[in-house]
């Protein structure tokens, strides 16, 4: 077992030195004592603690160990993994070198001097093998409810954006799939996030093509029964690109009483439409004459094509420009509000998932999804996505006027999580000493303070 980081300076550490300043010397050497570099996962605790998720998450997984010999409760084994993922650690392998520090002892309710370190990572990794198909299907509805619960009661409309990205594997993994628009062998995992307030609410591990119609369907369908068992009135609204404004999903929508805006590729019969044609030629021409380099204009007209059973809303952007014409359409259930409304506001506001997106795959690295089981690499997803809903509620904490309040999570990652900290542990108490001169103290205390459990 791993020896607990010592308390005071270690005098046998090698030393070496840097160059002298003002005719004094100067030497280091890794003797510190109880220091941490993640301070800060102290905030994930706390705020892991509040929305009770390693808990919900672990209850929907079979632990068979005999709970005698149980070192590390599954909770806990969880917890270590997506402290460790929201911290910059994505991989398995950096608990062992995190097993015995002092900031994720204590994160996790250990002592920093004495007991058991966190799992290892041959445990880490049998448990991200662990869970079966059902058991992440659990796991996902419970994200799911985490979501619902987030909110102090149920909203009166929510607009949630669902996108699939790239995720490149380099090997033969399950699922894996030769794409030839990205030009890459990969996964094309689904994410759909409540873009408004930034909250994720699921994602999806899947091939690495687009998806079907019926495809498609299934999962919103899934997803939407979901909200309903919480939300029976809210009023939902799915929005997405062209993979999406399939007759399938718009079927379901409308029999479901959901509302959607979908992206809807061109085609002739649209090119060819009388509105769209004479709307397209007037901007065509008051740009000519007005000698703008570009101008906008936007039409609409009621589409169907051979494959849906009726007549849809469709939406024009029309833009032209020094360059030529180009033409954007939407699909949408929605009859109020006007065609420039349609587009420009509440399509557009779409590409706010993208950032999301990366946000998930590349602040937080869940694209690595190595393992050769599709189960395994799900069970990845799933764990990278509390991890951001660790670092989501810590900005939810930040002052609407401070600069982080806005900030993308690497930054908050870099600002508050990565702090330096002593350690100190008497008989009576533990105390944790911060860098005097932290540049974000106050907000960090602000935070603590904001995540501290209300006495009962």
């Amino acid at each position: 077992m791993p020896r607990a980081t010592p308390a005071g300076s270690d005098d046998s550490a090698p030393g070496f030195s840097f160059p002298a300043i003002g005719r004094k010397k100067i030497t280091a050497a890794f003797d510190g004592g109880r220091l941490t570099s993640d301070g800060g996962v102290l905030l994930l605790a706390q705020a892991e603690r509040a929305m009770g998720l390693c808990r919900r998450l672990a209850a929907c997984i079979a632990d068979p160990r005999d709970p005698v010999r149980v070192i590390h409760r599954l909770d806990d084994i969880l917890r270590a993994r997506v402290f460790a993922i929201a911290c910059g650690y994505e991989d398995a392998d950096d608990l062992d070198a995190l097993r015995d520090d002092p900031g994720f002892r204590l994160a996790l309710g250990k002592l920093p001097g004495s007991g058991a370190g966190l799992a290892s990572q041959p445990t880490m990794s049998r448990w991200e093998n662990a869970p079966t198909t059902r058991e992440l299907a659990r796991m996902m509805a419970a994200m799911i409810d985490i979501y619902c619960t987030s909110y102090p009661a149920a909203p009166a409309a929510v607009t949630l954006d669902i996108d699939d990205t790239c995720d490149v594997v380099h090997g033969y993994q399950q699922l894996s799939f030769w794409n030839g628009h990205h030009g890459e062998r990969c996964f094309l995992p689904i994410h759909v996030y409540d873009t408004a307030t930034g909250r994720p609410v699921a994602m999806l591990l899947r091939t690495g093509k687009t998806p079907s119609g019926a495809e498609a369907a299934g999962h919103i369908r899934r997803l939407v029964r979901h909200l309903r068992r919480h939300w029976p009135e809210t009023h939902i609204t799915i929005r997405g690109d062209g993979h999406y404004g399939r007759p399938e999903v718009m079927a379901f929508c409308e029999a479901a009483g959901v509302d959607y805006v979908f992206g809807l590729p061109t085609n002739a019969a649209l090119r060819a439409d009388p509105e769209i044609v004479a709307a397209a030629d007037a901007c065509a021409v008051k740009r000519a004459q007005r000698q703008y380099p570009v101008l906008r204009n936007y039409a609409e007209t009621r589409y169907g094509a051979k494959s849906w059973k009726c007549q849809r809303r469709v939406v024009a952007r029309i833009e032209a420009s020094t360059l030529g014409m180009d033409i954007r359409y939407v699909v949408t259930s929605l009859a109020e509000g006007s065609a420039e409304h349609i587009y420009d506001t509440l399509y557009c506001a779409r590409g706010n998932a993208e950032n999301l997106i990366k946000r998930h795959k590349t602040q937080l690295a869940s694209d690595r999804t190595s393992c050769r089981s599709a189960n395994a690499n799900q069970m990845r997803l799933i764990l990278h996505t509390a991890a951001y809903w660790l670092v989501w509620r810590i900005q939810q904490e930040i002052p609407k006027a401070a600069a982080l309040a806005t900030a993308e999570f690497a930054t908050l990652r870099l600002r508050l999580l990565k702090v330096a900290a002593r350690v100190i542990e008497t008989a009576t108490r533990i105390r944790v000493a911060f860098a005097s001169a932290c540049p974000d103290a106050s907000l960090f205390r602000t935070i603590a303070t904001g995540l501290r459990p209300a006495p009962t």
